[in-house]
């Protein structure tokens, strides 16, 4: 059996990088000011947060079913015998029930996994689903093995600006001028289901070292099976090449002997919380 691993977008794999690992990728739809374009494709990440920093409107969107089902019959025409299809958390959007529903006239070619994943542990799934692949595992297998993992997972972000969460009814307008004039700065938290509030932090720095105290305990509470591999990754929406090695130097400093990978978040996150964000993750390896 040849096997195909796609992802979309959500999982912070550009199309390049898609096209050296071997996989495919489904690029979302951004809405800018009512005209509709494509993560990695007609839009990049620069001009994504000039739209959002000028003031458009922007927001994110899923697939439609049409173009759901024409990567996948493209991808069947190219030899392959059966499909991962590994979209964003179902808890986050609805283009995961969709892809379920699709598959049913697959009839066992096209597996959705739905393990509760977005930006960089969504990525994880699929380099887990690659190198599963590899070994010989049918499209089945994989689909159970990345679904009992869903909750093997942690993401945390620190949010720079409250301005986007008050844009999207997170945070009150009085509370982001609060949150503002005390530099407060609030973590949301992924821990296999929806983005959730986490803690209230006076200053990035305090951030991150919040967010490291709350990975330690989940590597030391949460994934501490013997036995088991897991991946420390950091992300970050619109940050410069500066503030993306600091992090990463402060995390591999915090966690000696981890390689600590980065990928910009998902546009899906990024619009929610703006530019200045970081993030890190922890997730196990799926084998």
């Amino acid at each position: 059996m040849k096997t195909a691993v796609i992802t979309d977008s959500n999982s912070g794999i550009t199309k390049e990088e898609a096209q050296k690992l071997g996989l495919f990728r489904m690029p979302m739809p951004v809405i800018i000011d009512g005209e509709v374009y494509y993560e990695g494709e007609n839009l990049t990440e620069a001009e994504f947060f000039e739209a959002l920093k000028g003031g458009k409107n922007v927001t994110t969107s899923q697939p439609s079913p049409g173009e759901v089902l024409d990567l996948w019959d493209r991808v069947l025409s190219q030899g392959y015998d059966e499909i991962v299809y590994i979209p964003m958390s179902a808890a986050l959007s609805e283009s995961c029930n969709t892809a379920k529903n699709l598959a049913a006239d697959y009839e066992g070619r096209v597996y959705v996994v739905d393990n509760r994943r977005i930006s960089v542990t969504q990525k994880a799934s699929a380099l887990d689903a690659l190198a599963m692949v590899k070994k010989g595992i049918p499209a089945a297998q994989i689909q159970k093995k990345l679904n009992d993992s869903a909750y093997e997972a942690s993401i945390y972000v620190a949010v720079d600006t409250l301005e986007f969460l008050k844009k999207g009814g997170r945070v009150t307008a009085a509370g982001a001028a609060l949150g503002s004039m005390f530099n407060i700065k609030p973590i949301l938290s992924i821990q296999g289901e929806k983005l959730d509030a986490f803690a209230k932090v006076r200053g990035m720095k305090k951030c991150e070292a919040k967010m490291i105290e709350a990975i330690r305990k989940d590597i030391k509470e949460r994934f501490s099976n013997d036995g088991w591999k897991l991946r420390l990754m950091i992300a970050g929406s619109d940050l410069t090449e500066e503030a993306i090695e600091s992090w990463r130097t402060t995390v591999e400093a915090a966690f000696p002997g981890y390689k600590v990978s980065y990928d910009p978040l998902a546009l899906s996150v990024s619009c929610h919380i703006g530019p200045g964000g970081l993030g890190v993750g922890v997730c196990r390896i799926v084998e």
